[in-house]
This record gives structure tokens, sequence and C-alpha cells, in this order.
């Protein structure tokens, strides 16, 4: 009875991605992706535009004598104006039809003239061979049923979830690929449960999909903050991967005016050139080796040393600190490598941000966190001002000048299939409560061994600047309860036994062997 009952409760995402996946038949997943995604973003600002119209149209209250055709009305709700024949009804009317896929298209089309920062990023892939008209129009009746008849803003919240669901699924089953336009959303939440960025600027310079700025907002409504209070700034290269985050940040009405995209990406073209960020929050491609570092060695930006030619770890850690305000906090993903490596002077660099006092705190991950990388991860915090700094919402933060906190999660996490592991909500609570009751001045912090550490700066320069966690944590306690003489004995009734087999086994084969009648 249990079990009947969980599989009738089984989350609204998991049974469309089943239906969905299942009318995938021969597309590709990489292309299929923006399929789905699209419509699922065409169903958000439709079901947004029809409430608001309504509401026009009811002629009551601050709207009376408002005309709901006028999208100046739209537009000062932050509402997307839609057209008549772009609205998802007329979809849905037309749904059984074999020339559905132009019908979307020229939808997507007509949204896009009409809402000019929608410009060149919805997808135009409806008409295509390969997508059969009735897989589509069967998606298309699927997706009516997400949060039909719901107010905008229930709305907004289960396709907003929908939508950032299928983002993880579909990265899974991109693998390698998919890793490359979407972070593991338990990495995105132990980054932003860490650093808490109540209020301020919060920077991404390679912000993929956008998942760190939507778990930003999300912290923030879940501390009762704000939302307004945070303003995002990202840049991403890949316009396919752009485009993606431009609709997840629009279908949770989040603006996305200062996300931008440029083929020549953050460190030949910085679109955010003169921004001082509250916080940053990233996952850089790990030790990236065309990132065009020789053209660029008497940058401004190297102010620890310059990085090496053949891999932007270390361009990647000056760029962050280069946007960093007088008092912001970075939080990033990078190969673990980095802790260690002293090629081609990036022992110097890190050397040189050790005493400058600028790393607070360094977390080993555990393996299989990444879907396009088996390469081990680290996540490095930052901060410009440990000596008396503040989170912004105002809380105090105490002097921590003289000691990096080291934490080994190494052994933390669960597998959710044979490639990938995730976070639990808990290993996120106990890494983040770690790291808070270290830095805040009311914190009960105690080291740990074999988890966590707060290492002097002093026993950092004695490693030589190694940012290993495992140097500094030691190895666990293990409780000292072992028998020897106990133990001593099972092993050996255990070895006599499987003698005991072994000759049974032996006899058996003998008499076997010997009925074998061998002709000639």
């Amino acid at each position: 009875m249990a079990k009947k009952k969980e599989a009738q409760e089984e989350s609204l995402e998991k049974q469309l991605w089943k239906s969905a996946d299942k009318l995938r038949k021969n597309i590709d997943a990489a292309e299929y992706k923006h399929v789905v995604l699209g419509l699922i973003f065409l169903k958000y600002i439709s079901d947004a535009f029809e409430e608001l119209y309504a509401t026009l149209k009811a002629d009551e209250g601050e709207y009376a004598g408002a005309d709901p055709e006028d999208k100046d009305e739209y537009k000062a709700e932050n509402v997307f104006f839609v057209p008549q024949d772009a609205r998802w009804t007329h979809l849905q009317a037309h749904a059984k039809q074999p020339t559905i896929g132009k019908t979307v298209d020229e939808a997507m089309d007509t949204i896009e003239k009409g809402n000019t920062s929608l410009k060149g990023v919805l997808p135009k892939v409806y008409a295509r061979q390969n997508l059969d008209p009735t897989s589509l129009g069967e998606l298309i009746d699927l997706i009516s049923n997400i949060a039909l008849g719901d107010a905008k803003s229930r709305s907004a919240d289960v396709l907003g979830h929908v939508f950032e669901y299928f983002l993880g699924e579909f990265a899974l089953v991109e693998g390698k690929k998919g890793g490359q336009f979407y972070t593991p959303r338990s990495v995105v939440e132990l980054l932003v449960e860490m650093l808490e960025p109540y209020k301020g600027r919060v920077l991404d310079p390679c912000c993929g999909s956008g998942g760190m700025f939507v778990q930003s907002e999300k912290f923030v409504t879940e501390h009762q903050g704000k939302i307004n209070d945070i303003s995002i700034y990202g840049q991403e290269s890949n316009q396919t991967t752009w485009r993606l985050a431009k609709m997840n940040l629009a279908i949770r009405g989040i603006d996305s005016s200062q996300v931008k995209w440029n083929n020549e990406g953050s460190f030949l073209n910085d679109a955010h050139k003169d921004l001082k960020a509250d916080y940053i929050i990233a996952n850089p491609p790990f030790n990236v080796s065309d990132w065009s570092g020789d053209l660029l060695r008497k940058d401004g930006r190297w102010q620890y040393g310059t990085p090496p030619t053949g891999n932007a770890n270390y361009a990647w850690i000056q760029h962050f600190i280069y946007h960093l305000a007088p008092s912001g906090q970075a939080g990033f993903v990078l190969a673990k490598g980095a802790l260690t490596s002293k090629t081609s002077g990036e022992g110097e660099i890190r050397k040189a941000l050790v005493e400058a006092g600028l790393i607070d705190c360094i977390v080993n991950l555990p393996a299989k966190l990444f879907l396009n990388t088996q390469i081990p991860a680290s996540l490095w915090f930052l901060s410009r001002n440990r000596t008396n700094g503040a989170l912004s919402n105002g809380s105090k933060l105490r002097n921590r000048t003289n000691e990096i906190l080291f934490i080994d999660a190494r052994n933390m996490g669960h597998l959710i299939n044979r490639r990938t592991r995730e976070l639990s909500t808990e290993d996120i609570s106990t890494i983040a409560g770690t790291y808070h009751n270290w830095r805040n001045p009311e914190g009960d912090y105690e080291d740990v061994k074999g988890f966590c550490n707060a290492a002097p700066i002093e026993r950092v320069k004695e490693l030589d600047y190694v940012l290993t966690p495992g140097r500094y944590v030691g190895l666990a306690e293990e409780a000292d309860d072992f028998n020897f003489a106990e133990r001593f004995s099972s092993l050996k009734a255990e070895f006599e036994n499987q003698l005991k087999e072994e000759a049974e086994l032996n006899e058996r084969i003998l008499d076997n062997l010997a009925k074998v009648k061998v002709d000639g």
C-alpha cells in the first residue's frame, strides 16, 4: 500500500520527464533539450501574460481603464507581451496539425520581435524534419498540464522548478557535454549556502545556464530577505548556453539584462570591466589550456603573478579577485591540482595569495560530483576583508587573517547512479555550518580529525603553501574497540573452512575425471 501511494505521489517533474523522454525517440538529447525547454518557457510567459490580461480586461481597481492589448501595461508589470498567435491556447488548439512545428517557430519569432530582451534567445527548431509533428503535439499537451489555471507566482515557481529539473536530467543524459552548461545542483547549493549572498551585486563570469543566480535568489527568499536586494551580472562565451541562462532566469522573473554573451569570453572581452562585486560565485572550466594567455601577458588583473599560458586556473582566480569589492567574497570550483601545482609559477602565485591574506577556506570535494570530468575538484573561498569584514546583511565576521580553514569532504555524498554522486541536504548543512561556526564571532568551532582544521598561516608556510585539506586535517580517529585475539580466531576459523571446502572440491573433481572414458 505504501509503495502504491509513493508511486502516486511521484513528483510532477519526474512524471513529466519520463513522458517527455519517451517522446524523444531518435533525437539526440543535446538537440531535444532546446525543444522541451523552449516549450516550458513559452508556457511560462503565456501563463503570466494570460493572468495579467484577464486582470486588465476585468477593468477594475488600479487597472480601471487599462487596455489589455497595450504592450506598456505588461512592461510596467515586468511581464512579457505575447501576441495572439503565440499564446499557449493558440498552440494547443493547433497541436494536432502536421504544421505545428512551423506554428511554434513562428510563435517564438513573434515573441522575440515584441520583447527586445528576448532577441536571439528563443529556440526556433520545431519545424525540423527529425522532429515528428505528432510527438511535438503530444509534448505540447503534456506541458499544458503544468500549473494550469494557477496564479502567475505559483505557475512561475512550478515551471521554474520543472525547467531546472529538466536542465539537470538533460545534463545527466548528455554526460560530458552536458556538464558544460550545468553545475550540479548540490555543488551550487553548497557554494551559495557557504557564501550567504543576502544583498548586493553577484557576479558569475562563466555562468553556464545561470544556476548560481537562481540559487542565490532562492537563498535570499528562504531567509526572508528581499529578492530585489540582489542584482546579478554574468557572462557566457557559448551562445547556446547563454540562451538557456536567459530563459532559466526569465522563467523565475529574475532580471538578466546584465547577463552578457560574447564568444571571446571573460579574459579577452570582459563584459563587466568596471564592476566590483560583493559576491562572486563560479564554476570555471577546469585546466583550460587555450585561454589566450599569450595575448594577455601584461594584463592588469595579474596582481599576484602572471598565470601560465597553458592553464587558466590561476587566471580565473585573479580575474575573480580583480572584480571583488573592498569587502567582497568569492566562492568557486577549481580542479584539485591547483591546490598543489608549482608549474610555470603557479606555486609563487598561490604563495602570494596566502601571504596577502585572501584565502579564507578550502573544501576538498568527493569524486564523481561533476558530469563533464572525473578530475578531482575543490572549492575555494576568498575574502577581500578578513580583518573585520561583515556579511551583506550586516552580520559581523571575526578576524581570520592568521589562519585558513581546511575541510575534507571527500567521504561525503551518495551515488545517484554508477557514475554520479551528489551531496545531501545534511552534507551541505554540515560543511556550511562548519565554515560559519569558524568565521562567525559567536560560533562554537572545533577542529575534527579527518574532517576540518583551522590551520595557522605559519603551518601553511611550513608545508610550502600547499593547500590540500588532507595535509592539515589528518586521519579520522577510529573507535578503539579492536580485539586482536577475537579477530585472529575468526580469521583462522574462516581460513580452515576454506581449506576444507577446497579439499572437498578437489576430491569431487578427481572423481569426475575418473568417470571420463577416453577412446583409443
